[in-house]
């Protein structure tokens, strides 16, 4: 007899997981199963303190319902300051191996003799993803995202999900491999999509497994979008929105001096790019199409709490 109730506690727990796998992300998220669930996301909070006053506005003012911090960066602690004040904010971490501006730079947070693949001959990190591909090795790379995690959490900030500055960590399988296992050491989701690996290449596509979570799609401005206007790329990616959980990655920062210095000799993703989505998730044009067709807004922290913590 006990033999035969454990095969039906086993039967039952088999089919309650199966069924969970089965329900799509909209449902596991409380919402109708054709639902358009979307994650407008400010990256790079932290990077200077025009973007995290872009940002915060973009929070406070507009639709923006998300973000990520770069913990390397000068100023990392006035947005920590407003984190706690504002606990129930959605952010996560934008790992950071780059220091991409030709005048403004940052280091690693680990001690520079534990990760000397990290950094250039001044101690600071490298411009390019593919320079960190070059030099540096796995265990130098795992050992400095992990304390950036730490460093937030340590911090008090309530961090809700994690993904990669510049796309650095899904240039090699491997890569992404430790960006996963950090995600399952915190209980964090990451942003991970197929559709966007294949910007990469087929083995990082292939580092996905069936039971990881991803998001259908994420969309970003590239520099032909910026040319053609903001507002017409952004309100074309709102229209056309299908049902499924869609990531829109954006850049809130002024267009002021400090900007403009920090991106000097880098038009793409500089400061008039970045005022510019400012300008437009906080417009009531923005606002009025995202409730025209039907999109509802959506947090890391539900996907957390809901789903990877459930």
């Amino acid at each position: 007899m006990k033999h035969i109730y454990l095969q039906l506690i086993i039967l039952l727990v088999f089919n309650a997981s199966v069924l969970a796998q089965t329900k799509t992300i909209q449902e596991q998220l409380g919402y109708d199963k054709n639902a358009k669930l979307l994650i407008i996301h400010a990256d790079d909070i932290g990077v200077t303190h025009s973007e995290n006053v872009g940002t915060i506005t973009a929070i406070e003012k507009g639709v923006v319902n998300s973000g990520s911090i770069m913990v390397p960066c000068p100023w990392f602690p006035e947005i920590v300051a407003y984190a706690k004040e504002n606990p129930q904010l959605d952010l996560g971490i934008h790992l950071t191996l780059t220091s991409e501006w030709k005048y403004y730079k940052w280091r690693p947070i680990a001690p520079l003799v534990s990760v000397p693949g990290l950094v250039t001959n001044n101690g600071f990190m490298y411009a390019n993803p593919q320079d960190v591909v070059k030099n540096a090795n796995l265990e130098e790379i795992e050992n400095e995202l992990r304390l950036q995690i730490q460093m937030a959490l340590d911090n008090g900030i309530d961090v809700t999900h994690l993904d990669s500055h510049m796309g650095t960590l899904f240039y090699k399988p491997e890569y992404i491999k430790v960006y996963k296992e950090l995600g399952k050491e915190f209980k964090l989701p990451v942003l991970l999509s197929h559709e966007d690996l294949k910007g990469f290449s087929a083995k990082s596509v292939a580092a996905i497994e069936n039971d990881d979570f991803t998001v259908d799609h994420i969309y970003t401005a590239t520099p032909k979008d910026y040319k053609a206007g903001m507002s017409n790329y952004y309100n074309n990616i709102i229209s056309s929105l299908k049902p499924g959980l869609s990531v829109l990655l954006i850049h809130t920062a002024l267009d002021n001096e400090e900007m403009k210095a920090v991106t000097i000799d880098h038009p793409e993703w500089g400061a008039a790019w970045r005022q510019a989505d400012l300008d437009y998730f906080t417009s009531t044009a923005c606002e009025n199409l995202l409730e025209k067709e039907n999109i509802q807004l959506v947090t890391w922290r539900e996907i957390r709490d809901k789903v990877i913590r459930k």
